[in-house]
């Protein structure tokens, strides 16, 4: 009974704190968005499977022309895969990608009529599509309650000690459990936006970083 408490006051304790970080992210930077630009749910799903081992940047100087040429999941599932590799090639891995939209497009022109389908059990029996991709869909083409776990987000995790995991289901949990449903989206892609621009992998802006005080990584450079 006193672990059960313990581990409660400590998670009550968790929980608090990250919602005073996200409070002092809000403060600094308002706006808070997807990085892939995109216009439909099918979209988004493209530009998600193509932003694997890629920035968002080099994806969104991609998808213009890519999304000028194939405009429906019809027109992939028809490409030829050598047009469509020689439009994605930058963002790497270009083989796996395409043959991946192809078989994504015919999937979802055959068994959901075009409509991006809207669950976590079903986004996932598509080709290319991770737990972290239908997650990415879930919560920002169709507003539902979600958690995405990447490289930086799993890396701001646990510097901030929100976790003691490093698989990303698991993370994924965590964060669910300390923060309420409406706040898992935003939340986790605060946490997502604050790894890709301050608490860098080889050198973390600590300086500059507004979570510093409550920051519990023991890596971090002084002030």
């Amino acid at each position: 009974m006193k672990t059960a408490a313990i581990h409660h006051s400590s998670r009550l304790t968790d929980t608090r704190r990250l919602e005073r970080m996200l409070k002092a992210l809000r403060a600094t930077a308002p706006a808070m968005n997807v990085e892939l630009d995109h216009r439909t749910p099918w979209e988004l799903l493209v530009a998600t499977i193509l932003s694997a081992q890629c920035t968002d940047q080099r994806v969104n100087q991609v998808t213009p022309n890519l999304f000028r040429r194939y405009r429906r999941p019809r027109d992939y599932a028809a490409a030829d895969s050598a047009e469509l590799e020689a439009l994605i090639r930058s963002t790497g891995f270009f083989k796996t990608k395409a043959k991946n939209l192809i078989q994504c497009a015919k999937i979802v022109t055959e068994r959901f009529h075009e409509e991006v389908p809207d669950t976590m059990e079903a986004l996932t029996t598509l080709p290319g599509v991770g737990r972290k991709t239908a997650n990415v869909l879930l919560g920002n083409a169709f507003e539902k309650p979600a958690v995405v776990v990447d490289t930086h987000v799993k890396r701001v995790a646990w510097r901030l000690d929100l976790t003691r995991h490093t698989d990303p289901e698991k993370i994924e949990l965590d964060l669910q459990q300390l923060l309420p449903a409406d706040q898992w989206t935003e939340g986790s892609q605060r946490l997502l936006l604050h790894g890709r621009y301050i608490c860098l992998a080889r050198t973390p802006k600590c300086r500059h970083c507004p979570l510093y005080t409550d920051c519990r990584w023991k890596g971090k450079t002084a002030r």
